[in-house]
């Protein structure tokens, strides 16, 4: 087993209880255009690139939109949503601190860099990450694994070094496309996806911190 020297953070649904906010969104612009949006749309939505997200939402709902249009309005209205009502995952100031200092710590999200810095900056925790990529720093989104790949590169380990922290089926695919350990937190908006490729399934952050624990035991002692 390699030595695990980075931990890597999915943010949407995995750090912040954002995908409440996401779906409450989605399902308000559905409404807009006299549509409702299945769950199963949504989830395909998870992990991806804004434009490839929506690109998706504007095809299965049939909406008189291109999908650069359809991230316009989402992203109006999540601004808004995300500096109203920012709320951290149980567990995140835990798992942060008990390896801050410990591993080199990153978030890899689909989410554009503004929305990233609107989480760093209102939970206080930019300090705690060597690095901070966001979809603008990708060409392809999860399940695509470039974004963790580009990661670990800016990191300076190897992709079988890092463990990956996601909420989401596709971010679980990306994360083991890439070579890496994948611990899956599913949310109450996730749970009914498939984590069969995740190497653990954590009920929350606190769960997925003990486990990493046991992790990095078992990699120093196999070194």
């Amino acid at each position: 087993m390699a030595k695990i020297k980075a931990l890597i953070f999915d943010m949407d649904g995995l750090m912040i209880d954002s995908e409440r906010l996401y779906f409450d969104v989605e399902r308000q612009i559905a409404r807009r255009y006299g549509r409702e949006v299945r769950d199963e749309t949504l989830w395909r939505m998870m992990g991806r690139k804004p434009v490839e997200s929506l690109a998706i939402f504007v095809r299965e709902l049939g909406l008189p939109l291109d999908p650069a249009e359809a991230v316009k309005i989402r992203n109006d209205l999540m601004r808004e949503r995300m500096k109203e009502d920012l709320r951290p995952m149980p567990g995140l100031s835990s798992i942060i601190d008990s390896f801050y200092g410990r591993l080199k710590l990153a978030v890899s999200t689909g989410a554009p860099q503004e929305f990233l810095d609107i989480a760093v900056e209102k939970l206080g925790i930019r300090d705690k990450f060597d690095v901070l990529l966001a979809s603008e720093d990708i060409q392809h989104g999860k399940p695509d694994p470039e974004i963790f790949l580009r990661t670990c590169e800016r990191l300076g380990v190897r992709p079988c070094e890092a463990i990956v922290l996601e909420d989401s089926e596709n971010g679980v695919v990306a994360g083991k496309r890439a070579g890496s350990t994948v611990i899956a937190v599913p949310s109450e908006y996730t749970r009914g996806q498939d984590f069969s490729q995740a190497d653990f399934v954590a009920a929350d952050l606190f769960e997925a911190g003990k486990f990493i624990q046991g992790l990095m035991r078992r990699s120093a002692t196999s070194n």
